[in-house]
């Protein structure tokens, strides 16, 4: 059964190119912002934290513009990086060169 979205934010009438913002939208736009700020704390540009650890950069870019939703292994990995950027960046460099 699909979820039937809600309306986070109502399109402002005044503005014709302006849409309204489902709670999923919201919820991408959000994660997105989370994922820009942690890359943005690390002081690393989308292609370095793509390199980094291991996210396509294509993927990268879409979530953090909230076109799509990382899936939950992607949330729980950067769930990780968040808490252990260094650890984390080691372990993935070590499973390369494996």
């Amino acid at each position: 059964m699909k979820k039937k979205s809600i309306i986070a934010i109502e399109a402002d009438p005044s503005d014709p190119e302006d849409r309204s913002v489902s709670d999923e939208g919201l919820e991408k736009a959000l994660q997105g912002r989370r994922i820009r700020k942690l890359r943005q704390r690390l002081s690393l540009s989308q292609s370095e934290f793509a390199d980094t650890y291991g996210i396509p950069l294509a993927n990268l870019r879409q979530y953090e513009i909230g076109r799509t939703m990382p899936p939950p292994a992607v949330r729980a990995y950067l769930a990780v990086i968040e808490q252990e950027p260094e650890r984390t960046a080691a372990a993935f460099r070590k499973s390369r060169a494996a």
